[in-house]
């Protein structure tokens, strides 16, 4: 503006030779007569805006409203699952993924992006063939605290349940799964991590749940310890349920937790886009198990040639006149011995799952 100004001024004097300022200026003769015909007129002698005067492409304040009322009322999703979620609700053309985050950024609603990450994906090959189970870890609430369960088909993504509960008691536990292979069949396998009540945290032996899971046919698998990678898709469950139900809030109680839990399932289920899904929603890619829930237990069979024993209070079996732990969780049940192709070697198995090793052989004196 200053050099306008002054070559303005200068233009003005008498005798003013206009091609020399111009070259003076450093600027073509057209460019010169422009800023002298500005400044006699009322326009300023800034640089007009280059945006046109029409923008007939340009999202409808309609649509861009749209956008940010879906963005309210979830303020986790970012712009292809908002992109994903107009289309299905009839808007027609839905902005593209970029405009969407255009117009979040414009009004200041986008937190910075952060580094990219290289990983693998995987998943199984049908519904039912794994489901993933955790406890999200305690939060706060006004009236004690909660404990999050959370159960995670890995193929669909298909949340089976998120449970307030009050406490991680295997009676809890067994409860909540209970209501859910009622409702949705069994599953092939379940994955947890080592932790209680489904895991035995490294001391040997299966736990009283694991014990009731593989009565009922069902295939239990522990994630490595320290690395919950292992169970990577419900661990980035937690975080979505982390930002898009408790975010800066905290709930009054279990009922209240309860009701917000049952509105984020449906969503996550029947709403919110996946990417890992090509974009659909879970409850797409989601099929009830044909295995249902039994009215009463299995009965625990074993071969003729097996020898069974009781697993005593002490979590133990008498084999050949001596004691040998076996598992606490199993304590009233059944258990085979069989012998193995190791010289003094049995196997202990509790339905399909060998438990235990017991080793007779003798050892040579060191």
């Amino acid at each position: 503006m200053t050099e306008r100004q002054e070559f303005v001024a200068f233009a003005a004097q008498e005798e003013a030779n206009i091609a020399a300022l111009c070259r003076h200026y450093g600027i073509s003769r057209k460019t010169g007569y422009k800023w002298l015909a500005r400044a006699g007129g009322a326009e300023p002698l800034t640089d007009r805006s280059r945006r046109p005067s029409t923008s007939p492409g340009r999202t409808s304040s309609e649509v861009e409203a749209a956008v940010l009322a879906l963005r309210a009322n979830h303020p986790a999703w970012g712009g292809r699952k908002l992109h994903h979620t107009l289309a299905r609700q009839g808007v027609v053309p839905p902005p593209a993924p970029s405009t969407i985050t255009a117009i979040l950024r414009r009004h200041g609603l986008l937190a910075p992006e952060p580094p990219p990450r290289d990983f693998l994906r995987f998943e199984h090959a049908a519904p039912n063939d794994l489901w993933q189970l955790d406890f999200m870890g305690h939060r706060a609430l006004a009236q004690g605290r909660v404990h999050p369960l959370t159960l995670l088909d890995d193929h669909s993504r298909f949340a089976l349940t998120v449970t307030a509960c009050a406490d991680e008691q295997q009676r809890t536990v067994q409860d909540h799964l209970t209501t859910v292979f009622r409702r949705y069949g069994l599953p092939r396998r379940l994955l947890s991590d080592n932790g209680s009540p489904w895991g035995s945290a490294g001391r040997g032996g299966i736990t009283a749940l694991e014990a009731w899971l593989l009565r009922l046919g069902i295939d239990t698998r522990h994630g490595r310890a320290y690395h919950p990678q292992t169970q990577g898709k419900v661990e980035r469950f937690h975080g979505t349920l982390a930002a898009e139900v408790f975010g800066t809030r905290q709930f009054p109680d279990l009922v209240t937790t309860q009701t917000a839990f049952d509105a984020f399932r449906t969503c996550y289920n029947h709403e919110r886009p996946h990417e890992a899904l090509a974009d659909t929603v879970p409850a797409d890619r989601y099929r009830h198990s044909p295995r249902s829930f039994p009215a009463t237990l299995p009965e625990i069979t074993y071969g003729p040639e097996d020898q069974v024993r009781l697993v005593t209070e002490h979590g133990s079996i008498q084999w050949q006149r001596r004691r040998y732990f076996i598992s606490r969780g199993l304590v009233g049940q059944p258990v085979a011995v069989r012998p193995t192709r190791e010289e003094g070697g049995w196997a202990v198995y509790f339905c399909h799952r060998q438990v235990a090793t017991i080793d007779l052989a003798p050892r040579e004196a060191v």
